[in-house]
């Protein structure tokens, strides 16, 4: 059996403030919790050093590669977590995230995502980090 995932907004709450969607109601038989990912490349290079779209597009590679990696694709993900370090990149990845995900969620069903505010991530120099829940 493959997840039968429905993603929607009921209609007792407003419109979602951004791409993401308030609910997705999951039937799976596995999920994949993948830990939050960030701009480091497979060497361990950090990507984009004061570039947040450059840090965004390699968080979101990488997290491709972890859902590849169980077969799974960005159709499987059922939720995002997001962590900032600065306030002033919440345009950024609301700008990022209009380019990118038209092309990640063709269907226009975007996960729900929790953004939080953090006061640094493991290592100064990123700026960014997604966590995923996937259903397959």
């Amino acid at each position: 059996m493959s997840a039968e995932i429905t993603i929607y907004n009921p209609e007792s709450l407003g419109e979602p403030l951004g791409q993401y969607t308030h609910v997705t109601r999951v039937k799976a038989d596995e999920f994949l919790f993948i830990a939050g990912m960030l701009s480091a490349d497979k060497s361990g290079a950090i990507i984009g050093i004061d570039d947040f779209d450059a840090q965004a597009m390699q968080v979101f590679r990488n997290i491709e590669a972890a859902l590849a990696s169980a077969g799974a694709t960005f159709a499987n993900v059922v939720q995002f977590t997001t962590y900032l370090v600065h306030s002033q990149d919440i345009p950024k990845f609301m700008e990022f995230r209009l380019r990118e995900f038209p092309k990640l969620f063709p269907d226009g069903k975007y996960p729900p995502n929790t953004m939080l505010m953090v006061d640094r991530l493991v290592q100064e120099p990123f700026l960014v980090e997604v966590q995923v829940v996937a259903a397959i």
